[in-house]
């Protein structure tokens, strides 16, 4: 699919800003992402060609006691670097807090507070123009006032109203005092696009929630009047009614109001509770239900923010833009989200609705969202740059952005095919970050992605991985197309045309490597030559795997993409000149380093084959000093599939971090399924059996901002994927 901005919706972009309260600790999001510390930021903002961007002048950042001198050191140069590069930013100035310490919710300090702060605001900056002075109040509300995650840690109704009634009041208030100061000043309100859907026996909740949801905007708008249902209702649970009928006589209404849409947005409810874990359990007093997101069940009526967006503009009659879009998903998917909602919002601005962008958010990824906050850091959910390394590494968002900001088409095979919300899903783990088993509606026309190595380990896992991302590929055998003749390699690219190839073929029988060199250099250097070679000349992506064993085990500690290599056996020979011939080929080539995978697939990796015996009571002999990077193969393919993706180039190092002996691997595989420790036998590596000669130490480490999850987690989900034949309940203590 090719994707083209005829000028349409604009592209802005957003950092995750939120500085939220929990008990008396604030977690900042910009703290963990280290933005704060980097104005070079700003600089990656505006090559993606954005022109406007929601950017943190947050009031707890500022000013989190009363009365003290604000220090706008740092602000005013962000700021102004912004508006030297022909950025406009949207000052939002509380992003999901609760304000400082010195203000609550309830006696009327949080809005006069946040007033006076606007206004300080507006006179330090007199030429910002754009304000979101409360970001998302409807959900904020709920997270504080209703569900008890953040301060003030409150779980009714009348506080969840007297939450959002007081950051409806503080976002008049705040405007009033900007535009005391700049008349021109406009207020781009955001709120979470969402919509409830549920069983017959719970339309009653769902109608209520669907009715709630436009609370802020309305609020602000002056639209809610006594003889609305939501009126009634607050009233009747202990809001007074000076405090509704404010909004009447103060109206503000926003200049554009901001929708983010999630996934999770749109909401479920089921009585059935069943057939879901407990986690997504709960109820309204009258009734007991699930409460999960659409993605992950089949309703007989469409769903969707093409619906959703229509529903806003019909009921508010007011300029409309998406001001987040984010899915925490693999590369691809990302891709595909914000794909499907810049083509949506072309769609409705061109039937008449006033849509004026779509927002690329969280540019620098966000943390802890998974806990909803209420941890500090938490885990990371990269963006359009990804932080990993604590320096922005860019992903292939970058280019896509890039393209519709300049009014220039994008074309990429993996927008041909489908994000997993638009599948038919056979069979889900709900809580899990996707689905796990998806039937494609059609084979794809699209250019493949090649995969080589049918019969092997490493291209079987990739190729499990592509189908469960769908990603188009072929996965093809040596006797489909044998990469140590050129001429049969230009034959398969002239044919299927693909977009990449990844080389997952290879010999790999290192003892047998010292005694048979020519057929070692011919399968792991001479055929990636020829694909290096075909690939630089067709402009096609080609990923090729290397070992940690170029590398003399010398150094002790996890060597990195710029240490030397020294290998000491012919395999590990074999790779050196293999990426060397690779590289000089091929400049843009990306040559992946790993060590030792294991997975639950196959049954000739160490932890398999350790499992197996210690199944049959057999002892396990494993070397004691010989220290590795055990690399989970589901963990391999994934990253390997987003660094093509990202168009990488040059060698990278692909291990899960955390290096162990082949002994405590073992030791570990052991206690994580439950037998005996005392089975594993550790004994030096010489006594193994192994003739050729083995670094002591080829822990891997990456210097390029690449980090897969730990190896303790790895080897979890390791076991927790199995089968049960290898496994039995883990030994008392």
């Amino acid at each position: 699919m090719q994707v083209n901005n005829n000028g349409t919706v604009e592209v802005w972009g957003g950092l995750e800003c939120t500085i939220n309260r929990v008990g008396d600790n604030y977690f900042d999001q910009l703290e963990y992402s280290g933005h704060y510390e980097r104005m070079s930021d700003l600089d990656l903002i505006a090559s993606l060609g954005v022109k406007m961007l929601r950017y943190p002048v947050i009031w707890e950042k500022h000013q989190m006691k009363k009365g003290e001198q604000i220090d706008w050191t740092r602000t005013e140069r962000y700021l102004n670097h912004l508006k030297n590069l022909g950025v406009t930013p949207i000052a939002g100035l509380v992003h999901h807090g609760s304000g400082p310490e010195y203000v609550n919710f309830y006696d009327g300090s949080f809005e006069e507070g946040l007033a006076v702060y606007a206004k300080t605001v507006a006179e330090k900056f007199p030429w910002l123009e754009f304000y979101t002075p409360v970001n998302e109040p409807l959900t904020t509300a709920r997270f504080c006032g209703l569900y008890g995650h953040w301060f003030p840690h409150k779980k009714s109704d009348y506080d969840f109203f007297k939450v959002l009634l007081s950051e409806c009041k503080a976002t008049v208030m705040a405007m009033k005092a900007i535009r005391e100061v700049n008349p021109r000043a406009k207020l781009i309100q955001t709120d979470d696009l969402g919509k409830c859907h549920s069983t017959p026996l719970l339309a009653y909740q769902a109608e209520f929630e669907n009715e709630r949801r436009w609370l802020s905007y309305e609020l602000l708008a002056g639209k809610l009047t006594p003889d609305k249902y939501m009126w009634r209702y607050m009233v009747g649970v202990g809001i007074d009614v000076s405090e509704l009928s404010y909004f009447l006589d103060n109206n503000y209404a926003p200049d554009i109001c901001g929708f983010n849409y999630y996934l999770t947005s749109e909401r479920y409810l089921d009585e059935d509770t069943a057939k879901y874990p407990e986690c997504y359990h709960g109820g309204n007093g009258n009734h007991t239900y699930a409460d999960v997101h659409t993605a992950i069940v089949k309703l007989e009526h469409e769903t969707g923010a093409y619906n959703l967006i229509k529903e806003a503009w019909e009921r508010l009659q007011l300029p409309l833009a998406i001001t987040e879009c984010h899915l925490y998903s693999p590369r691809e998917e990302q891709m595909r989200w914000f794909n499907d909602m810049w083509n949506t919002a072309n769609r409705l601005k061109n039937e008449g609705v006033d849509i004026r962008a779509i927002t690329a958010w969280a540019l620098f990824g966000l943390h802890g969202w998974n806990k909803l906050c209420t941890q500090p850091f938490g885990e990371y959910e990269p963006g359009v740059f990804n932080l990993n390394s604590g320096v922005p590494r860019p992903t292939a968002m970058v280019a896509y952005l890039q393209a519709l900001t300049r009014d220039q088409n994008y074309a990429h095979p993996v927008l041909e095919t489908e994000g997993w919300w638009k599948l038919d899903v056979h069979k889900i783990h709900i809580g899990k970050q996707r689905p796990t088993t998806r039937i494609r509606k059609k084979t794809p026309a699209c250019q493949p992605l090649i995969i080589i190595g049918k019969s092997g380990t490493l291209g079987v896992a990739l190729s499990r991985i592509a189908t469960d991302r769908n990603i188009h590929h072929k996965l093809l055998s040596r006797e489909d197309l044998d990469i140590t003749k050129r001429s049969g390699i230009e034959a398969v690219v002239a044919e299927l045309n693909p977009w990449a190839i990844i080389n997952a073929a290879g010999y790999v029988k290192v003892d047998e490597a010292e005694n048979q060199l020519k057929d070692c250099l011919r399968a792991n250097s001479e055929g990636p030559s020829n694909l290096a070679a075909i690939c630089e000349k067709n402009n096609i992506k080609l990923l090729s795997f290397s070992s940690d064993l170029v590398f003399d085990g010398k150094k002790l500690s996890p060597y990195t993409e710029s240490d030397a290599v020294s290998p000491l056996n012919n395999y590990g020979k074999s790779k050196v000149q293999a990426e060397k011939k690779i590289l000089e080929l091929n400049p843009n080539a990306l040559i992946v380093r790993t060590s030792s995978f294991f997975g639950p697939w196959d049954e000739y990796n160490f932890a398999t084959r350790t499992l197996k015996d210690l199944a049959e009571n057999k002892r396990v002999r494993a070397a004691s000093d010989v220290f590795i990077s055990p690399t989970y193969l589901p963990d391999l393919a994934h990253e390997c599939l987003n660094i093509l993706l990202d168009d990488e180039y040059g060698i990278f190092h692909l291990t899960n971090y955390g290096a162990v002996s082949w002994a405590e691997f073992a030791f570990k595989i052991a206690e994580k399924a439950g037998y005996d420790r005392n089975l594993i036998e550790p004994v030096p590596f010489k006594k193994i059996g192994w003739k050729v000669l083995m670094p002591n130490y080829s822990a891997l480490g990456s210097e390029k901002g690449i980090r897969l999850p730990s190896f303790e987690d790895a080897l979890q989900r390791y076991v927790e994927a199995l089968d049960d034949r290898y496994l039995i309940p883990r030994i008392a203590g």
